[in-house]
């Protein structure tokens, strides 16, 4: 059986009992003066219609002003409260959420678009965090107030608080649970139309031009009107159900009061029973009574909202049992791995037999995303040890990427482990990184919040990029555009890289650094991550298509399609990629005649 999503997100919220219980209280202590209001003032104007002395009313003006007034106040106190527990709640949850998917695996995360994920983490946050104020305290507060208003009319009559009790239930139970069948599909179709809506907008602003030079526009901007449609029509199916249970609120307060009118006027004539005054308070207090199950539809409403968020807030949290295991790649203990043959041997470096060795350990790791039928790379052993640096190479396409992201454990591998050393945190730097709109700095900071501008400009020139720094206008205080739409690609991916050297990450997998680059400049971003590998104990894994950016890795690894050359693979079968061989570069050179002939060819078209 599955467990309620909302149930499984709730406790990220951190909210504290304690609190929810004061605003559910303040909350009650509102109403309740509006019905008391209700009540005295009905006794008031009754009981001043037989001209008593005025003494005798002096109580009953006090206590209408008290209650007019305290209505006001508890009531902004009772907003106080409530937002405070969910925008805390807002908070924390979005904390634990970036907690969570960093820690991962987060293989909810790798196969949402952009503009998806951040509805989730923006407006499905927020309907999380709304549970609280619009449901929980609503449900609380009708209680309350609900069962207090029954036991102050039963004073007088008995028979009408039955009856009031009734409609009550009819409005509290009857109509929310109405509404929330109603919005069933409603809530889904509308977060789902929402998150395409944000998506699609947000590629328009991003990529704009790109779609227009490709004859695109067009239809993206017919889909976005779509997406806004079907989010107006769920907006439009939820009004209705909005209504019906505004109807049903009205027809159960209708009849509390004709109930109350009928069996007041019996007990009135009956003799003695009940007074002409106590009359206008039993037939007129349902008035305001009602104020509390107007609300409840809503509430109703929003917990199904919440809990659809829920759902695809949880979609995108490590599943439980990665959650016990915390930390296959952060925190937990290598695995035993077998002695690295010939093929796995590493050079010796001064101070490595001090250090311990496997910070990260691939065995038998097949790579693929969920749902394909078959992974992309298969049969990887790789054990990576402080000061390591290792290639992957091979034609676009082949797996490379895919491999990185199950090591950093974006992907669950698909068969076989991958285990980390005690403490050691790996970061997986992709070919797209974000390139955040603030300053130079601060998008380096990304990497380590303590970076100072000295490290920003050591990192910045161990890249290549010191004349890009010195030619701008405010240094390391100038502003980039969101998503580097002030910057070539070159130097977008130069600045991902140095963000990495500044990262205290123990493992660097990186994707393709020498894209978008000249020979010259690719060749020597592999080289300062190789170089720092070695003098700070880290190991480095740089994925490559370039054979040459290969020269200063201790060992390539060259992946190649299972399928031999020449030959077709039988049709609706893949196999996976293999390493087809394993050695430093100048040794695939010598021994590897294709290997020798590409990397000759490279160097001709350089």
């Amino acid at each position: 059986m599955n467990r309620d999503p909302l149930l499984t997100v709730l406790p990220l919220l951190e909210v504290r009992p304690a609190r929810v219980l004061r605003a559910m209280l303040l909350g009650a202590l509102a109403l309740g003066c509006s019905v008391g209001l209700a009540a005295v003032s009905a006794w008031l104007i009754a009981r001043a219609s037989q001209m008593p002395p005025v003494l005798t009313l002096s109580v009953a003006v006090v206590t209408v002003r008290a209650c007019g007034v305290g209505r006001g106040v508890l009531r902004y106190l009772e907003r106080l409260a409530s937002h405070d527990v969910a925008l805390g709640g807002m908070s924390a949850l979005r904390a634990n959420l970036y907690d969570a998917l960093a820690r991962g695996p987060v293989t909810g995360v790798v196969a949402l678009r952009r503009g998806d994920l951040l509805a989730r983490v923006g407006a499905d946050v927020d309907a999380v965090g709304e549970v609280v104020v619009k449901s929980l305290v609503p449900a609380g507060v009708a209680v309350l107030v609900g069962l207090g208003s029954v036991a102050l009319v039963g004073a007088f009559l008995p028979s009408a608080a039955v009856a009031l009790l009734g409609c009550l239930l009819l409005t509290g139970v009857l109509a929310p649970w109405l509404a929330a069948r109603a919005s069933a599909a409603t809530e889904a179709a509308g977060a789902a139309a929402r998150a395409e809506v944000t998506t699609r907008a947000l590629g328009l602003l991003e990529e704009g031009q790109q779609l227009r030079v490709a004859g695109r526009l067009g239809d993206e901007l017919a889909a976005l009107d779509a997406a806004d449609a079907r989010l107006t029509t769920a907006g439009d199916d939820g009004a209705r159900t909005a209504g019906v249970s505004a109807a049903i609120g009205a027809v159960g307060q209708t009849l509390s009061v004709v109930a109350a009118l009928a069996l007041g006027m019996a007990a009135l004539s009956s003799g003695g029973a009940l007074a002409p005054v106590e009359l206008a308070v039993v037939v007129l207090t349902p008035l305001a009574v009602f104020e509390v199950t107007g609300v409840l539809p809503a509430a109703a409403v929003q917990l199904r909202r919440s809990r659809e968020a829920a759902a695809r807030l949880a979609a995108l949290l490590p599943p439980a049992d990665a959650q016990d295991r915390q930390g296959t790649l952060t925190d937990q203990p290598a695995r035993p791995t077998a002695t690295p043959g010939p093929s796995q041997a590493r050079p010796h470096r001064p101070g490595q037999d001090d250090a311990p060795r496997g910070l990260l350990a691939l065995t038998d790791v097949a790579a693929g995303w969920p749902g394909a039928a078959a992974p992309a790379v298969g049969g990887v052993d790789l054990v990576l040890a402080p000061g390591d640096v290792v290639a992957l190479a091979g034609p676009s396409g082949v797996g490379k990427t895919t491999l990185l992201m199950t090591a950093a454990g974006l992907l669950p591998p698909r068969s076989g482990t991958v285990t980390a050393a005690l403490g050691t945190t790996t970061l997986f730097v992709a070919e797209d990184g974000h390139v955040f709109d603030t300053t130079v700095l601060e998008n380096l900071r990304v990497a380590r919040g303590d970076v100072t501008p000295g490290d920003a400009r050591v990192a910045l020139d161990a890249v290549g990029l010191t004349p890009w720094l010195t030619a701008l206008p405010a240094g390391l205080d100038t502003l980039l555009g969101g998503g580097a739409t002030t910057v070539s690609g070159g130097e977008r991916r130069r600045l991902l890289v140095a963000r990495a050297l500044l990262s205290p990450a123990r493992v660097l997998l990186v994707d393709e650094p020498a894209e978008h680059l000249d020979a010259a400049a690719a060749d020597a971003v592999v080289a300062a991550l190789a170089a720092h590998a070695r003098a700070t104990g880290r190991a480095v894994v740089v994925a490559t298509h370039r054979l040459a950016a290969a020269h200063d890795a201790d060992e390539v690894l060259l992946l190649a399609a299972a399928t031999p050359a020449g030959t077709t693979a039988p049709e609706g079968v893949h196999e996976p990629a293999r390493v087809v061989a394993r050695a430093p570069h100048a040794d695939l050179v010598r021994d590897d005649a294709d290997y020798a002939w590409a990397a000759a060819r490279e160097a001709t078209h350089r």
